[in-house]
C-alpha cells in the first residue's frame, strides 16, 4: 500500500468532513451564524429548523456527501480492490475521520454539528441496503413522534442489530464499527435523552424556540 497516498487520503477526508456547510449557508443566504440560533450546533437539523428547507435541504444533502465522499476515497485512489475486509475497514477510518471533521470544523473554529447527516453518507458508502433500513426506520420514528433526536437515536441503534441479525459484511470492523456508531449517537445526544425523561424535548415542527442544546 502505498503510504504516502493513504496519508493524502486521510486528510482529504478531514478537509471534506471539515467544510462547514450550515454556518457558511446561514453567513452568504442569511446574515447569521446558524451556531447562534435554535439548538446552537451546525448540524442540518438546525440549519433547516434556523434558516428554513430552501437552505437548509440542500445543508443536509452537501452533509451526506461530504461522508460518502470521504468514504469512498480508499476505492477511488485505488488503496484496495472495492467490496473486500481491507477496502470496509479503510473505508470506516476515512468516514469516521470525516465525522470527526464535521464535529470539529478545522474552518469554524472546530465547533460542528453532531455528525449525524456526515454519517449517514458514510454509512451510505459502506453498506447502502443497511443504511437506507435504517433510514426507513428513522422515518417511520419521527412520523410518530416528530422529534429528531428519538428519530436519530432509534436508526443508531437499529443499525447494529439490523448488521447482525438480517445483513452480512466481510468485515469484523464494520461489526464493532456499527456498535460504535449507536453508542456514539447515544453520547452526542446525551442532552437530548435528558429532556426526553423530563419531559421537555421539542418536537421539530413545534414553535420556534430560543436557544438550547436540543438536537
Amino acid at each position: 500500500m502505498n503510504i504516502l497516498l493513504l496519508i493524502i487520503t486521510i486528510v482529504l477526508a478531514y478537509i471534506l468532513g471539515s467544510i462547514p456547510t450550515a454556518v457558511w449557508a446561514g453567513r452568504i443566504f442569511h446574515g447569521i451564524d446558524v451556531r447562534e440560533h435554535g439548538s446552537g450546533n451546525a448540524g442540518a437539523a438546525n440549519a433547516i429548523r434556523v434558516l428554513g428547507w430552501k437552505t437548509g435541504v440542500p445543508v443536509l444533502l452537501i452533509d451526506m456527501i461530504k461522508g460518502w465522499t470521504a468514504a469512498m476515497l480508499p476505492v477511488f485512489f485505488g488503496l484496495a480492490q472495492h467490496d473486500t475486509a481491507l477496502a470496509t475497514n479503510l473505508q470506516i477510518m476515512t468516514g469516521l475521520i470525516a465525522i470527526i471533521g464535521h464535529i470539529f470544523p478545522v474552518f469554524a473554529g472546530f465547533r460542528g454539528g453532531k455528525g449525524v447527516a456526515t454519517m449517514f453518507g458514510v454509512l451510505l458508502a459502506l453498506h447502502p441496503y443497511l443504511t437506507l433500513t435504517c433510514f426507513g426506520v428513522f422515518l417511520i420514528v419521527f412520523l410518530i413522534t416528530g422529534i429528531v433526536s428519538v428519530s436519530s437515536m432509534s436508526a443508531g441503534i437499529a443499525f447494529p442489530i439490523l448488521l447482525f441479525t438480517v445483513f452480512e459484511t466481510p468485515s469484523l470492523l464494520f461489526k464493532l464499527f456499527s456498535i460504535f456508531v449507536a453508542i456514539a449517537l447515544l453520547i452526542t445526544h446525551r442532552n437530548n435523552i435528558k429532556r426526553l425523561l423530563k419531559g421537555e424535548e421539542k418536537k421539530f415542527f413545534g414553535k420556534k424556540q430560543k436557544k438550547t442544546k436540543e438536537e
